[in-house]
C-alpha cells in the first residue's frame, strides 16, 4: 500500500476504562473497548500485560487479522498499514500503537498478542479495541424560522472535543455543541473543524453555465438542447428553466436538460437557468444563436418579373419618340401606337413622354397637338375647340 498523505494531526489519548483480561498470571489490560476518531487523525491505542514468573517475552504485536490457527498478521507486516504503524513499548510491560493518517477503512477490532520464550507461552488479548473512523459532515436543517447548520459524524467523537465553525473562512462560533444556528446566504460558505480537521464546505449554486446542444448556429425550425450545470454543495436540488417575454418570467422546464423544438429568431434571448439548493439559488441568461432559413419567398419571382418587363417597357417607349423625332413623326406614330396603348405603357408615356407639338393646315382648318391637347381652328366659321385624351393617330 502506498504511504498516505499528510495531514492534520488529531491524537487521541484514552485512560479513563481499563479491560482487564486475565487467566492465570496472563493478562491484557486495555485502556478502553471503543475508540471514534476523525479521518486523516492520528489514534493511540495502549495497553498493559501480565505473565508468570519464569517467562521472557520475545514478541509483541497489534493485528487485525488471523490468516490461519496460529498465524496472526502484525500490522507492521500488513501492506494496508505501511508506513502508517509503530510499536512503543516501556519497562512495565505497557505498549502503545500509533496509527497515523487515520483513513474510514481502518475502521476495526485491533488486539494485543505477545509470545514467551517457552512453548506454550503466549497469550491474545481478546476481545480488543474497536476503532470507528468518521469522517465531519455538515447537515442543514431548514425551518420556517431559521437554518441550523450540524457538524455530523457517524460515531460520537471521544473526548468531548470543541467544534469551531468558519463563515467564509473566518470564525464565527466555538462551542462544545456541534450545531450553529445561521441566516444563509447565497453567496455564504460554511464548514466545520475539529482539532484541526476540517470539513467540507456547504455553500450555494456558484459557477452556473449552459452547454447548447448543436453548438454554434441554429437554423430556424430546428431543434436544440439546453443543459444546466452547477458546483454546489449539497448539490443542487432542482433545475429550473424560465422564460422572460414582455418583461414577464414564465417557467418553461423544470430538469437539467430542456429540449426547444422548432426554435424562432424570438429564442435567441430571455432563456434563463435557475439552479437551486437548501443554503441558495444562482441563474444565469442563455443565448442561442439562431439564424434564418434560406427559403425564397413566393413574391420575389413576381417582382423580378414586373421589374424587367416595366424598364423594357420604358426602354422601348423612348427608343420609338426619338425614332419618331428623327423620321417626321408620321411613319414612328404608326410604329409605335400598340405600345402606346398597352396597359403597361399608358401611365410612363404620361410621366416620361416629352412634350409633343404638331401643327396642320387643311381646308381653312389648323389644329394643334400638345400631349394629348388638340386645338382646332377653322377660319371660315370662326370656331375653335379642344380634344383631351384621345389617341395620337
Amino acid at each position: 500500500m502506498a504511504l498516505r498523505t499528510a495531514g492534520s494531526v488529531l491524537v487521541v489519548f484514552l485512560w479513563s476504562v481499563t479491560v482487564v483480561l486475565s487467566q492465570n498470571g496472563w493478562s491484557v489490560t486495555y485502556t478502553t473497548q471503543s475508540i471514534c476518531t476523525l479521518k486523516g487523525s492520528t489514534v493511540e491505542l495502549s495497553c498493559s500485560y501480565t505473565y508468570p514468573k519464569g517467562y521472557i517475552v520475545t514478541t509483541t504485536l497489534w493485528f487485525t487479522k488471523i490468516i490461519d490457527v496460529e498465524n496472526y498478521v502484525s500490522l507492521l507486516d500488513d501492506p494496508d498499514y505501511k508506513g502508517c504503524v509503530t510499536y512503543r513499548s516501556d519497562k512495565t510491560n505497557g505498549h502503545t500503537l500509533t496509527i497515523t493518517h487515520l483513513r474510514e477503512s481502518d475502521s476495526a477490532t485491533y488486539m494485543f498478542r505477545f509470545i514467551t520464550d517457552q512453548t506454550g507461552g503466549k497469550y491474545v488479548g481478546s476481545p480488543g479495541v474497536t476503532l470507528s473512523v468518521t469522517d465531519l459532515q455538515v447537515k442543514v436543517t431548514t425551518t420556517w424560522w431559521s437554518t441550523t447548520l450540524t457538524c455530523s459524524t457517524t460515531c460520537t467523537l471521544t473526548g468531548n472535543p470543541t467544534y469551531f465553525w468558519y463563515r467564509n473562512s473566518k470564525i464565527v462560533q466555538e462551542d462544545s455543541s456541534p450545531s450553529y444556528t445561521v441566516d444563509l446566504k447565497t453567496e455564504d460558505s460554511f464548514y466545520c473543524a475539529v482539532k484541526g480537521i476540517n470539513s467540507p464546505a456547504v455553500y450555494g449554486p456558484k459557477n452556473t453555465s449552459v452547454s447548447v446542444s448543436p453548438s454554434g448556429e441554429i437554423v430556424e425550425g430546428s431543434s436544440v438542447n439546453l443543459t444546466c450545470s452547477s458546483d454546489a454543495n449539497p448539490p443542487v436540488d432542482k433545475y429550473t428553466w424560465y422564460k422572460i417575454t414582455y418583461k414577464k418570467m414564465s417557467m418553461r422546464h423544470s430538469g437539467q436538460r430542456y429540449a426547444i423544438h422548432n426554435i424562432s429568431s424570438e429564442d435567441r434571448e430571455g432563456y434563463y437557468c435557475e439552479a437551486l439548493n437548501i443554503i441558495g439559488r444562482e441563474h444565469i441568461p442563455v443565448h442561442i444563436n439562431v439564424t434564418y432559413t434560406a427559403a425564397v419567398l413566393p413574391w420575389v419571382p413576381v417582382v423580378g418579373v414586373g421589374a424587367v418587363l416595366t424598364v423594357g417597357a420604358l426602354l422601348l417607349t423612348i427608343y420609338c419618340c426619338m425614332k419618331r423625332r428623327s423620321t417626321g413623326g408620321s411613319d414612328a406614330t404608326a410604329d409605335t401606337q400598340n405600345v402606346r396603348d398597352s396597359p403597361v405603357t399608358q401611365p410612363l408615356r404620361k410621366m416620361l413622354s416629352p412634350p409633343i407639338i404638331r401643327t396642320e393646315e387643311n381646308d381653312h382648318r389648323t389644329w394643334n397637338e400638345e400631349n394629348n391637347h388638340r386645338t382646332w381652328t377653322e377660319e371660315n366659321h370662326h370656331r375653335t375647340w379642344t380634344e383631351q385624351n384621345h389617341h395620337i393617330p
